[in-house]
């Protein structure tokens, strides 16, 4: 409903641009002229084009924002993994730090997957 809104309201303002402004003007694009062109056309061509580029513009800055987060998000995990591997030499060390508490001569197994 609220695109059908938008629509009517640029229809109505082509229309009005349409009827205010029908005199015929001469367009010079470099070396080449384009005589007998209506106002309003160039001012909607104007329009559509800037909205384009505004529209590419968008797009590339949104390409480098996804590259950037991908970045972010990699480090991200990288640093979850040193944490866990963090954790695991510390239960290591702790379970360690016991056994020399303990005096302990007899070497308890390891296990490497354990927190």
């Amino acid at each position: 409903m609220p695109i059908l809104i938008l629509l009517l309201v640029v229809g109505a303002v082509m229309a009005y641009l349409a009827q205010n402004n029908s005199m015929l003007v001469t367009l010079r694009l470099g070396t080449s002229v384009l005589s007998g062109i209506p106002l309003f056309y160039i001012i909607i061509g104007s329009l559509l084009t800037g909205l384009g580029l505004a529209y590419l513009i968008y797009l590339v800055n949104s390409v480098f924002t996804a590259f950037s987060m991908h970045r972010k998000d990699t480090a991200i995990k990288h640093g979850k993994r040193d944490i866990v591997d963090l954790t695991k030499r510390i239960y290591q060390l702790e379970l360690e730090n016991e056994r020399l508490k303990n005096d302990s001569t007899v070497d308890e197994p390891q296990d490497k997957n354990a927190l």
